[in-house]
């Protein structure tokens, strides 16, 4: 698996239908969350492919929420992504927005963590911390459960996710977790770069 695009260009391209700082966070935090699940499940060599499929995942959804995962094929293509790409990131709108099931590990994963990673980013935001390091399993699940809590992230995609993948609620979110740390500072930096 090969990204046709440089990191820089992905991120240019993403820019370009992307302004909120909110939804620019959301692809960092998704980039990196997948660059870790890439080398947790053997994929390690694929991690800047992985990466950029979370970093492009929402491209249309700022500008197009009516279309998302339909307009994205066509800014994607005009971005010079290529076709595999393109199906892992419409892949996860399947069965919301999308037609285009899941197949591949890498589309799995992204289906499973990005609503879980705005659930467990929506947690950081209530916290003293403002961080993923000092959160755990238990809060998530106690979170989860709340449905009033972060109620635009679909618990029951989180739920598809963790089946699609063969794994329990909580590996899942210690896994998430865990992804979540390991870029949480790289994305505080580019976010702090981004609004000076």
């Amino acid at each position: 698996m090969q990204s046709k695009l440089s990191r820089q260009e992905a991120l240019a391209l993403l820019k370009q239908y992307n302004k909120e700082p909110f939804h620019i966070r959301h692809a960092l935090t998704v980039e990196g969350v997948m660059r870790w699940f890439s080398g947790e499940l053997g994929f390690g060599a694929d991690a800047e492919y992985w990466a950029t499929v979370g970093l492009l995942h929402d491209i249309d959804f700022e500008l197009y929420p009516e279309q998302h995962c339909r307009k994205a094929p066509e800014l994607l293509r005009e971005g010079g992504v290529g076709a595999d790409m393109i199906r892992s990131v419409c892949s996860h709108g399947y069965g919301i927005c999308s037609d285009v099931p899941p197949q591949h590990i890498i589309d799995k994963v992204l289906f499973a963590t990005d609503e879980l990673s705005g659930l467990i980013g929506a947690m950081t935001l209530v916290r003293p911390s403002k961080s993923a390091m000092d959160i755990e399993v238990k809060s998530v699940r106690k979170k989860f459960k709340d449905l009033r809590f972060a109620a635009g992230c679909s618990r029951e995609y989180i739920q598809r996710g963790a089946e699609m993948l063969g794994w329990e609620m909580d590996e899942l979110f210690q896994k998430t977790i865990l992804a979540m740390r390991s870029c949480e500072d790289g994305v505080n930096e580019e976010m702090r770069a981004l609004e000076a």
